[in-house]
């Protein structure tokens, strides 16, 4: 599950690409696209974002949850997850008027440069659906780190109602990869790429500077 739970904003200075099945952003989003897990240790180290981008991504998360819980109170069940200042939140609200005060809510943060509102409109999900997602995000994950082909922190993976979420700072060819993995992993019944894309090139420049 994401992060934090309450209940749970060319060519590029970086290219932002958010394929949603089909491909389709929510009002008030630019076509653009959290990732690395824990910050400490290696994974820091290892992760696609600076440092600071990484703090700012906490504070996102924190800030996108206390605006939306001003609004709503306690009505609903969400999930905000930001990689590299862009925001995904998923979980379930009411109404459609709640999906919209939530993501008015949070587009003024600063620093925040894109929302990705994958809200369900009906009732919260149960525990049962919840712990299932908590493992399907095990198994992911598990498969990201036996691939010998992924840098597995460079990927973050939420997942909500059996919808995969994937996240993060890779190529096209690491993005194939992850989400044909995903695909074929038990209790997921969706997979939905929500990536940055970066040339090979691009890549090769970010672990130089590393």
């Amino acid at each position: 599950m994401p992060s934090r739970t309450w209940i749970e904003r060319g060519r590029r200075a970086a290219r932002l690409v958010a394929v949603l099945g089909a491909a389709a952003w929510f009002s008030g989003c630019a076509p653009l696209v959290v990732g690395g897990a824990a910050v400490g240790g290696a994974l820091v180290f290892n992760d696609r974002r600076t440092s600071g981008t990484q703090i700012e991504d906490q504070a996102i998360e924190v800030k996108a949850g206390n605006r939306v819980r001003e609004v709503l109170g306690d009505r609903g069940h969400l999930n905000f997850t930001s990689y590299n200042r862009a925001l995904l939140i998923t979980g379930e609200v009411p109404a459609e008027a709640d999906r919209q005060a939530v993501e008015s809510a949070v587009s003024g943060i600063e620093n925040l440069r894109a929302v990705v509102n994958e809200l369900g409109v009906l009732g919260n999900s149960s525990l049962t659906s919840r712990s299932s997602d908590t493992i399907v995000t095990s198994k992911v994950k598990a498969t990201f780190v036996d691939a010998k082909d992924l840098q597995a922190s460079a990927f973050k993976v939420v997942t909500e109602r059996g919808t995969v979420y994937l996240m993060g700072r890779v190529t096209e060819r690491e993005a194939a990869r992850a989400t044909e993995l995903a695909r074929n992993i038990g209790g997921v019944e969706k997979v939905v790429r929500v990536f940055e894309i970066l040339t090979e090139s691009e890549l090769a420049n970010l672990q130089t500077a590393k």
